[in-house]
């Protein structure tokens, strides 16, 4: 049988595609979120692909390689998220140089004084070659245990009120309990020297409360005056239907995030997620856009601000939902700064730098206010359900 040369050159690049397809699958699975990851209440912090939601606070080489935040060079300091953070379990997997020296730094600020207990760093370093090795809280407690590698490894670190807990591979390594904890504060990834790589950055936030009982609609504000009706399905779910309305939260909040799960029964239905509004008024607060629409195909293209975007100021860079199928969303408002995920994907990064105002309409507000889901107009058709949220406390 003779055999072409095309055809032998067919069997070679089969093969090497073989080869390569399971080093693509490994990689696709890094920097996502499993279902049950996503159900109950984690987001990703890092997307994989940009900076988005980070911002350098010194001039050492910072970019995505290959899925990573990766640095090797510069002035020592912090790639820091936009957003504050209070109570959480965070996520990271790392891989430092032989020799390198790096930290993850929890409730910080962007320019951290570890020595005067104004943050919290976890630390990266080999053993023998610093007074604090991997694992250890600088300046705080110590790991005595040897964690020496060149490979990958993981953290997942406990921020919960005073109590930290440090977990390398599964495995907890550190406790610690700070009797006059710090409140608040960014999350830091530290180049300090060598090259260090971070993937898979993800965070869970702690003291979730439910506002919503499935039940009733206890402990919310209706206006039957308005077209909206609003009423609990037999599955347990807040129901909004007909024309223009809301239902407002007797409860007020003015730091926060705020979780919730949410469908759109209808093609390119508008609502949105209120905050921070005037108790009692109409729609009178920042507003979290729900419309699943975008243009020509293109998913960066949203239509009418973008479902995450917050109308008027930004729209969502992405739109991630669909309709006829449920999503969740995530709102983190802390001071001036707004974000939001939707299934876990950063969408929104926007700070407030009007002069203050009582209408977040026309200014900044940062003092409390209640929460209100919209009805828009007569095609209204969404459900909700997981609604929780949880305070920030102050620094």
């Amino acid at each position: 049988m003779t055999i072409s040369k095309n055809t032998v050159v067919s069997v070679i690049s089969a093969f090497f595609l073989c080869l390569l397809l399971p080093i693509t699958a490994v990689a696709a699975e890094h920097n996502t979120l499993t279902d049950e990851e996503l159900s109950e209440g984690w987001i990703l912090l890092f997307d994989g692909e940009t900076t988005f939601g980070w911002r350098a606070a010194h001039d050492a080489d910072w970019k995505v390689v290959d899925g990573t935040l990766t640095a090797t060079r510069g002035k020592p300091g912090l790639l820091h998220t936009t957003s504050q953070w209070g109570n959480y379990v965070l996520k990271v997997d790392f891989r430092s140089a032989p020799g390198g020296n790096s930290g993850i730094f929890l409730r910080t600020s962007p320019r951290p004084d570890d020595k005067n207990g104004r943050c919290y760093e976890i630390n990266i370093a080999e053993t023998g070659k610093n007074d604090w090795p991997t694992g250890s809280i600088v300046q705080r407690k110590l790991c005595k245990t040897r964690h020496d590698s060149t490979g990958w490894q993981s953290f997942e670190l406990t921020a919960d009120g005073g109590r930290f807990v440090v977990k390398l591979d599964g495995e907890i390594i550190l406790e610690y309990t700070d009797p006059k904890p710090l409140g608040r504060g960014y999350i830091g990834l530290q180049y300090r020297s060598g090259k260090i790589q971070f993937r898979n950055v993800k965070l869970k936030p702690l003291g979730m409360k439910s506002i919503f009982n499935g039940k009733n609609l206890d402990g919310w504000k209706t206006y039957p005056e308005m077209k909206s009706v609003f009423s609990v399905t037999p599955e347990g779910w807040m129901n909004v239907k007909n024309g223009r309305g809301q239902i407002e939260t007797d409860g007020q909040y003015n730091d926060f995030t705020l979780q919730l799960d949410v469908f759109v029964g209808g093609k390119g239905l508008n609502s949105g997620i209120f905050f921070r509004c005037i108790p009692g008024d109409i729609m009178m607060g920042y507003e979290s856009q729900i419309h699943n629409g975008y243009l020509d195909g293109d998913r960066s293209r949203p239509q009418d601000c973008g479902t995450g975007g917050i109308f008027r100021r930004q729209d969502a860079r992405k739109v991630v939902a669909d309709d006829f199928t449920w999503f969740t969303k995530t709102i983190h408002a802390d001071d001036r700064h707004v974000a939001v995920w939707v299934n876990s994907y950063q969408v929104s990064d926007w700070t407030d730098t009007r002069r203050p105002h009582k209408n977040p309409r026309k200014g900044l507000r940062l003092e409390k206010g209640t929460i209100a889901i919209q009805g828009h107009d007569p095609t209204t058709e969404l459900s909700f359900r997981n609604v929780r949220i949880a305070e920030i406390p102050e620094r």
